[in-house]
């Protein structure tokens, strides 16, 4: 799939890692530098996404299905990218987005335990073929994620937040390996620093794209 002239880039990490501050300090970045940005999240960023959402984080759905959360984050992204991405990319506009493919391989494939054939499966379809100009890890380790919910979050904890620590450091552990094994596009920035200490690493790797 052509993206054409635009910049995609995605933050990825387990939950508080610290995606949604970062992501504000690169907008603000960009659009000092005459960039037009857009800011999105997964799973959402359209009305069909949202809804799906709702669905995936509510805490009553404790009995969710592994392959349908998988599906249902498919889903979103299919219509996510139709609705949202695509068309910015084509536009020459900066799309910053919470959460990508990245993500579903950590949690789904890492974190539940689907295979990674069936993951990259429904990757295939909901993208066709779509990858990211570069996918910042913002790793932290599961205990700081934990407390930076705690501290952050007034609304009670969504389906995911109530995992168990476990749960996070294997997922936590996906990300590094994958990163691994594919360091090409693949930048972890350490996200256990001051604010400014790293969004001025995820600046330095901007540069060559921007």
């Amino acid at each position: 799939m052509m993206k054409q002239n635009g910049i995609f880039i995605v933050f990825e990490g387990i939950d508080g890692a610290g995606k949604t501050c970062q992501m504000e300090n690169i907008k603000e970045y960009m659009l000092r530098r005459g960039i037009d940005v857009v800011l999105t999240r997964e799973p959402g960023g359209t009305v069909v996404g949202e809804k799906i959402r709702e669905l995936l984080l509510n805490p009553a759905h404790q009995n969710m299905d592994d392959r349908c959360e998988l599906l249902l984050y498919g889903a979103a992204r299919a219509q996510h990218l139709k609705e949202v991405i695509i068309p910015a990319l084509k536009q020459g506009q900066a799309v910053l987005c919470d959460r990508f493919h990245l993500s579903t391989v950590a949690y789904q494939g890492y974190g539940r335990g689907i295979s990674r054939s069936v993951l990259e499966a429904v990757n295939d379809i909901a993208t066709d073929g779509l990858s990211p100009d570069l996918t910042v890890i913002l790793d932290v380790p599961a205990e700081v994620g934990f407390q930076r919910i705690r501290e952050n979050r007034e609304a009670p904890k969504d389906r995911l937040e109530q995992e168990k620590r476990a749960f996070f450091q294997k997922v936590r552990e996906g990300y590094l390996k994958e990163a691994g094994e594919r360091r090409e596009n693949y930048l972890v920035v350490n996200g256990d620093r001051q604010i400014e200490a790293v969004a001025a690493d995820i600046k330095k790797a901007l540069e060559p794209l921007l």
